[in-house]
This record gives structure tokens, sequence and C-alpha cells, in this order.
């Protein structure tokens, strides 16, 4: 039997049938292809809770990476957040499988290659890090993540402080910046410095706003090669539009109404559906 596809999905959001939609445009085959995702699973589409059982189901031909939504998730399972009526996750929340399901996702990892050239994390690679620097911090988080003591580190997770990174940051502080860096990240001061309070399109910044204030892609990354790629969600404003084939942005907005992306990995090829 010949191989088959690996796709990259972008944010799915909970949108079970858009899920599904995207997955029969491509005759996705359960049995040879591969689906990665970009994190965001759950929150503010119609079902998330048949989103993560599906691709449960797909067993080990379904990996992602996290997002701040799915990290959210864990926290008002945890009694850490309280749930928002909007992120529509109460059938989740009341599912008899919830325990066995929030178990599976808290495996996953904040960043991961897709081959030796290219990484996968949810808002972007932070431009001081290398795409091996990348994964050793997700690394740091997701042992955390995957341990029996997970619910503390989760109720230190939350604030954007500190907002520039130093490889002298330690314990909450420095998980808190990986978590924020791989999950929340959109503009980046030159110097480093995160910023959180924009969250539109690049063009739609004012003159006003700070003249060092770029999209992380646009940031010089000296230790990103010219031959690497990145490959991202989150920034459903964007609707993938970096202006480079280096940085692949796959949140076009399906749960706003727009549409929802895969990348096809064997050919390079992007596929969207209309919401």
């Amino acid at each position: 039997m010949s191989k088959g596809n690996t796709y990259v999905i972008g944010d799915i959001q909970g949108c079970y049938d858009g899920l599904r939609r995207a997955l029969d445009k491509v005759e996705f085959d359960e049995k040879n292809d591969k689906l990665l995702a970009v994190g965001d699973l759950v929150a503010r589409g119609e079902d998330s809770l048949n989103t993560l059982r599906f691709l449960k189901s797909l067993g080990s031909q379904f990996s992602s990476v996290l997002g701040n939504h799915d990290l959210h998730l864990l926290a008002v399972v945890n009694d850490i957040r309280k749930a928002k009526k909007s992120d529509k996750l109460t059938p989740l929340l009341n599912a008899s499988d919830l325990t066995e399901l929030i178990y599976w996702l808290r495996q996953f990892p904040l960043a991961m290659k897709l081959d030796e050239q290219s990484v996968m994390v949810h808002a972007g690679l932070y431009p001081k890090w290398s795409i091996d620097k990348c994964i050793s911090l997700s690394d740091e988080v997701s042992n955390i993540l995957k341990s029996d003591d997970y619910a503390t580190f989760l109720s230190s997770m939350y604030g954007n402080t500190p907002d520039n990174w130093s490889d002298n940051l330690e314990g909450d502080e420095r998980l808190r910046f990986i978590v924020n860096a791989c999950t929340r990240m959109r503009f980046v001061h030159t110097d480093g410095t995160l910023d959180f309070e924009n969250k539109s399109h690049p063009g739609a910044l004012s003159h006003s706003t700070s003249s060092t204030l770029r999209p992380w892609f646009e940031v010089e990354n000296k230790k990103l090669g010219d031959d690497q790629r990145v490959v991202f969600g989150h920034w459903a404003a964007l609707s993938g539009e970096t202006n480079s084939s280096r940085f692949i942005g796959l949140d076009t907005g399906y749960v706003w109404g727009q549409s929802m992306t895969l990348l096809n990995l064997n050919t390079s090829s992007l596929i969207s559906i209309s919401a």
C-alpha cells in the first residue's frame, strides 16, 4: 500500500463539522494518512467534545501541539479558571470521558518538529530561539504537564511577565514565558519584548503604535536558517498572510466565519473550506 499523506490543520476550536468537512475535502484516509494540528483544538466552536473524541479516535495517526485555549481548558478542569460562556465547553466539561480526554490532551507538547527543517508551534517561533531551543524549552513545560502535579503549574501559568527572554529565567517565570511565547505571541518589539495588546492584522497598526513593534516573523531571528520553516496558527486576523514561504500561518478564522485550512506536507499545498 502506498504511503499516505500528512496534513497539518489550522485552529479547529471545537468546530467539529468544519473539521470533518475539511478532512472529507482531502479524502482523508484514517488508516494511512496522518493529521497534525497547530493547537486550539477546543473552545468557541459548536462541539469541542466530539472534536476531541474524534481526534483521539485517530490514535497514532493524529498529533498536535497545545494552544492557549487547550491550556485554558486544563485550567478550567482543575478549577483554576472559570469557563467563559462563549467557549461553549459545557458538554465537554460534563462528559463521562472527560478525565481520559484531558489525560490524552496533556501528553501533547508546545512545539514539535515536522522534519529536520520545520517546526510546528501554536503562536510561532520566538525570535531569540532556534528550532532546537524551542523544542528543548517545550519539553520543560511538557514534562510538567504530563506529571501528576501539573495543576500546580497551571495555577502560576497566567500573566504577562516576564515579557523578554533570558536564559537565566528560572521557575514559574521561565515556564510562564515559554508558554506565552509558544501559545500567545503575535507582535514582538525588535528587542524581543512580547506585546499582548495588539491582535489585529499588521496592516491595521496605527502610526502611534511603537515603531519597534513587528509581527514575530518579521523580527530578525539570527538562529533560524534560510531553509528552515515555521508552521503556526493562533492569529486569525492574519488570515495566513506572512509574505514568506518560511512562515506558514494556518489559522484562517473558521470559527469567525472565514475558512479552515490544511497544509499537505507531502506536496506543500494548501487546501481550504469555507465556514
